[in-house]
């Protein structure tokens, strides 16, 4: 039965290692379950493997995209969500090709994108289902790559000896989500992989106990990809998936699956736990118990102490404990995991001196002072090392100085695909002895508090007005405070050319689904967003501008792109919206 705990896991060298031992020792346990939902207010339709069945069809898979490709060549896989996906993803790393996890042309705004990284990647094969098929061969177009259709193709097979897979081979390339910069591929190994999601169970304390990892995001995301496929494999446990598009449409069917589930483990980013609280219904949450549930990953994006105590106070009453948020931080270079708070500790709060903070000093601020920045703390790192350094002069930083954060650990990539790499994976500190051997750059800005990672922002984010540094998370954070048309998340704060060869600040923030343009006061709104920003920030914004809900350009992942947003506004494509006109 499901309900026995499992065996604990051995040390094996890559996943499709642990899928050959699990369908050997536990053939019979459920190792993936897609719950679908076919109609608007369907309650879900459950599709299941064992750990048999998918190992079968991983061999299937492998022998047939082996056909196809040699060794070290990329297999693009565009599949919607589901066991399909996952089977494709381990029957492209078992025949040794180079998984490329990425998703259906059809994904609302995101063509360009996938054009773009089909033609870095350049695939020799690409996997898709029979329902995806038409719209994916007419997206590559007369001679793109081959196409293996994932459900068509049959048991069996001829015999296959397994490929033997080193660890410092590539397995996939896991491409960034693009909210700073053009996406690029990471080049993950096998041991990366394997090594990420064996310190992301260890950091939750999943190593040892049983765990049912329930999940909506997406699988060509980082963090969907290692929590939903790579640490449910090591730890031969179930994983229970759902579309991310469900979750959307009707939030309460994730919080479904979390009270159904025992030993429940999910992740979401900032913005889903405020959805849920908004969206979910009274009696929608009469019949759930969230007390099952072990941890809730809260991470992708700034984490915010307001967000946890919402969410908890929402589900209370369905036995939701508040030790089960974990803030967590981590990025594509590093697979994705790098630190966390664990389960069942109360949440690490931090009231900093915003212009202390701009200066680079965390400095402690009364949290009812409204020039405080309330920040939460990421926990620390599981098998890996984690320093603070001054991005220009590489010197480590001590507890409570701001700085770029720099990781070292088995679960940091080979670097970018096609691209050098040396400057973000290769890093150096001036004095060698200070922290030997090379680190990634993430590019995150951070400090260490109480022991504790506290993420502060990114690097390339900051906005510089005047000499002073603005955080934009924190800029937005006012904005959507000032009025209650501005849509929460859905706003980029950013620097543009000015006078005089410096910057100056601009907003552009969605106005509420609630509210009806024709009918908003458009300069009543940018009155209280300029009056939040300067009076909090001391910051004169050039520009407010307001669009319709659905015109902030977000990532792959949901993260607005503050640099594609920037990029439309220098393009005017903002030009006819409301707004009160730019200041000069």
């Amino acid at each position: 039965m499901d309900s026995r705990r499992p065996p604990l896991a051995p040390a094996c060298p890559t996943l499709p290692e642990y899928v050959r031992h699990w369908a050997e020792t536990t053939p019979d346990r459920r190792a993936f379950t897609f719950v679908e939902h076919p109609a608007p207010h369907s309650r879900g339709v459950h599709r299941t493997l064992t750990w048999r069945r998918l190992d079968v069809r991983v061999r299937a898979l492998a022998a047939r995209l082996a056909e196809e490709a040699g060794p070290g060549e990329r297999v693009a896989l565009l599949c919607p969500q589901g066991t399909e996906y996952v089977a494709a993803f381990l029957g492209a790393l078992s025949a040794g090709l180079v998984a490329v996890p990425l998703y259906t042309p059809g994904l609302p705004g995101h063509a360009d994108r996938l054009a773009g990284v089909l033609a870095d990647a350049r695939p020799s094969v690409v996997v898709t289902t029979s329902r995806a098929h038409d719209e994916v061969r007419d997206f590559l177009g007369a001679g793109g790559p081959r196409i293996v259709v994932a459900d068509e193709v049959p048991d069996g097979g001829p015999d296959r000896q397994p490929v033997s897979l080193a660890p410092g081979a590539p397995a996939y390339l896991q491409y960034t989500s693009g909210s700073t910069r053009a996406p690029a591929g990471v080049e993950i190994s096998h041991g990366n992989v394997v090594a990420n999601a064996r310190q992301a169970l260890a950091a939750y304390g999943l190593d040892t106990r049983p765990m049912t990892s329930v999940g909506w995001l997406p699988l060509y995301h980082d963090m969907g990809l290692v929590l939903s496929v790579a640490a449910p494999v090591a730890r031969g446990a179930l994983s229970v998936l759902m579309d991310p598009a469900a979750f959307l449409h009707e939030p309460v069917r994730w919080l479904r699956l979390l009270a159904a589930h025992p030993h429940a483990v999910s992740a979401a980013p900032n913005f889903a736990y405020d959805y849920c609280v908004a969206t979910v219904t009274a009696d929608q949450k009469e019949s759930l118990r969230l007390d099952g549930v072990t941890a809730l990953i809260n991470g992708s994006e700034p984490v915010r102490p307001g967000t946890a105590d919402r969410f908890h106070a929402a589900f209370a009453n369905q036995g939701l404990a508040p030790g089960t948020h974990c803030p967590s931080y981590g990025l594509a270079e590093a697979t994705v995991f790098v630190c966390a708070a664990r389960p069942g500790e109360p949440l690490s709060r931090f009231a900093l001196d915003r212009d202390a903070l701009a200066a680079g000093k965390a400095l402690a601020a009364r949290p009812d002072d409204p020039r405080a920045v309330l920040l939460t703390g990421c926990g620390t790192p599981a098998g890996q090392r984690v320093r603070v350094a001054d991005p220009v002069t590489r010197v480590p930083l001590a507890e409570g100085e701001v700085g770029e954060i720099w990781v070292q650990g088995p679960n940091v990539g080979r670097g970018y695909w096609n691209r050098d790499s040396e400057e973000v994976f290769g890093a150096e500190f001036a004095d060698a002895a200070a922290g030997p051997g090379r680190w990634l750059r993430t590019g995150d800005l951070g400090t260490v508090l109480e022991g504790q990672l506290v993420v502060t922002g990114r690097l390339k984010d900051l906005i510089i007005v005047d000499g002073r540094n603005h955080y934009p998370q924190d800029v937005e954070a006012s904005a959507q405070e000032a009025h209650e048309a501005v849509r929460r998340d859905r706003l980029a704060a950013f620097a543009v050319p000015g006078g005089a060869g410096g910057e100056c600040a601009v907003v552009v923030a969605e106005h509420a689904r609630t509210a009806h343009l024709a009918e908003l006061d458009v300069a009543a709104l940018v009155r209280a967003v300029r009056g939040a920003v300067s009076a909090r920030h001391g910051l004169r914004l050039a520009d407010v501008v307001v669009v319709p809900p659905g015109t902030v350009p977000r990532t792959s992942s949901g993260k607005v792109s503050r640099a594609l947003t920037r990029t439309r506004y220098l393009e005017g494509a903002y030009g006819g919206q409301a707004r009160t006109g730019a200041a000069v």
